[in-house]
């Protein structure tokens, strides 16, 4: 099968060996695939075991017709129109655990579903099982122009958020967040962002962020919070290592929680993928929750794809169409 995968020289198409599903996973003839920002790092093989592995084709979400279940997956048949993640989306067929593997919404194009697990199973898991997120409460979602940033604003504001805020340091990306369920749209070099958040939820602070920037910005969260509010660390785009204010943190009794999937076993991203379908899925399904698709490329440039997101010029989701 054609597939784009890790090399020393970076991201290459070529073909490989399909794979074949284990008892509990689900094979996939992929239509589209979804890009992330840790697909940039696999393709030089720097990220994590298995997503990076030289010569194994990358990706970690995508949509297809399912063509081969193992004898130990129930739910799912072959024929069906699904979105998957895990890891070796970029290719012709792809594999992934039953638990990690969604049914399509009808009408549904394959690019639109494509775009949808990582960002549905992240932005679910920080908010509302690490995050706790409550009705009424104030939320701040850091790199909301990112595909999983506009996910989290949409998925607060359907759990009955009173304040929704996002932040992105492009204008036009900014002036966009508000079609996505931002009230305020901030940009994080301005040096009075903290005291814009703080007036917007009535001088006290949010009561939760989600995120996905950190480096520099670790104390700054902590000015823009309330007290006994909570910071889920999804990302660090933006640095892993930064000055941090434990006085600040003692005094407004923050819980500061850091998420990935990278060390989570297979059941526990089952139980996460379990939550989220049973609390959003109706939204999915009806079309409230969504992403935009900034642009598509073929799978043969894959390279290409990648360079457009490296130039970070995009807004929304970068999709590969087989």
């Amino acid at each position: 099968m054609k597939a784009a995968v890790a090399s020393e020289q970076g991201l290459v198409v070529r073909d490989v060996p399909p794979p074949r599903p284990k008892p509990t996973e689900v094979l996939v003839r992929v239509r589209a695939a979804g890009l992330n920002r840790a697909d940039l790092s696999a393709a030089r093989g720097a990220f994590h075991p298995g997503h990076g592995t030289p010569g194994l084709p990358i990706g970690l979400e995508w949509s297809g017709e399912v063509v081969e279940v193992g004898p130990d997956v129930a739910h799912v048949r072959p024929g069906e129109s699904v979105m998957g993640s895990g890891i070796g989306g970029y290719a012709e067929y792809a594999v992934s655990d039953w638990g990690r593997t969604l049914p399509m919404p009808a009408g549904m194009s394959f690019g639109q579903a494509a775009a949808l697990p990582v960002a549905l199973m992240t932005m679910h898991d920080a908010l509302i099982t690490n995050g706790r997120l409550q009705s009424g409460e104030a939320v701040l979602i850091q790199g909301a122009s990112t595909g999983v940033g506009l996910m989290g604003l949409q998925i607060a504001r359907l759990k009955g958020a009173r304040l929704v805020i996002g932040s992105s340091t492009n204008e036009g990306r900014r002036a966009r967040l508000a079609e996505f369920g931002a009230d305020l749209a901030i940009d994080t070099r301005d040096a009075t962002w903290p005291e814009q958040v703080r007036a917007a939820a009535g001088g006290t602070g949010v009561n939760l962020i989600v995120d996905m920037v950190s480096g520099s910005l670790a104390n700054a969260n902590m000015q823009a919070c309330d007290l006994l509010g909570r910071i889920v660390n999804v990302g660090r785009l933006g640095g892993a290592k930064a000055e941090f204010d434990f006085d600040l943190h003692a005094l407004k009794r923050i819980d500061y929680i850091g998420v990935t999937f990278r060390t989570r076993t297979v059941e526990e991203v089952r139980e996460i993928s379990r939550r989220m379908q049973a609390d959003i899925w109706d939204a999915v399904n009806a079309g409230a929750l969504r992403l935009p698709i900034d642009r598509t490329f073929p799978l043969d440039d894959a390279h290409a794809a990648h360079a457009h997101m490296r130039s970070n010029a995009h807004f929304g989701k970068i999709v590969l169409l087989m």
